[in-house]
């Protein structure tokens, strides 16, 4: 089987990786900016996520075109495909959250939302660092026990989130607006820690 460091002329899919994981922070501080304090244009925000979502799903076909069309890749086929998918993924989900504010015509943010975009943005900073070395993976481990650690906060944030909604918050419909939001972003979360899976299986598979 192919190993990372034997194909420099295959290094395009890294470069695509790299560029998606960019897609992703840049996705990610829109959020940022998004859910601050106040309110403000929401839509003005999510349009500009929604330009990096056409962006991400046009890289993600040029990988699948550049696939049909290889002799040769780094690592296999199905892993290259799973791994470009779960990176668009991640920002089809931020992209939906960010609609979800619009659509349900929120006036303002919440702080669990906040700290939602806050941990998408630093697990986006993660996987590009992580995905800018994988042709040559040294010192991943501890970015992926990051990403985890990550998660974990995240998980611990919507529990509180959809906990204080239920004790605190008495219009229905503002109860199931922000439900669905929550569960958005913490989707958003659970993808970007699935993506670090990926990564950690293909190199234990090219080790």
């Amino acid at each position: 089987m192919a190993r990372f460091s034997f194909l420099p002329r295959e290094d395009q899919y890294f470069s695509f990786f790299s560029q998606m994981t960019s897609y992703i922070y840049d996705a990610s501080t829109i959020l940022v900016e998004m859910m601050g304090e106040g309110s403000r244009d929401y839509n003005a925000y999510a349009q500009r996520i929604k330009t990096i979502e056409h962006a991400c799903d046009e890289l993600t076909h040029t990988i699948s075109t550049s696939l049909n069309k290889s002799f040769i890749t780094p690592f296999d086929r199905e892993d290259i495909y799973e791994l470009s998918s779960a990176l668009d993924d991640v920002v089809d989900l931020i992209d939906d959250a960010a609609r979800a504010m619009v659509m349900f015509n929120i006036q303002a943010s919440t702080p669990h939302a906040r700290s939602f975009a806050d941990v998408i943005q630093r697990m986006a900073v993660q996987l590009h660092e992580i995905v800018t070395t994988l042709a040559r993976p040294v010192g991943i481990n501890q970015r992926l026990v990051e990403i985890h650690r990550l998660e974990n906060v995240a998980d611990d944030t919507y529990h509180a989130a959809i906990g204080e909604l239920f004790r605190q918050e008495s219009d229905p419909l503002t109860v199931l607006k922000f439900k669905e939001i929550y569960e958005k972003l913490e989707a958003a979360v659970d993808r970007c820690e699935q993506v670090a899976n990926i990564i950690e299986s293909v190199i234990i598979k090219n080790a």
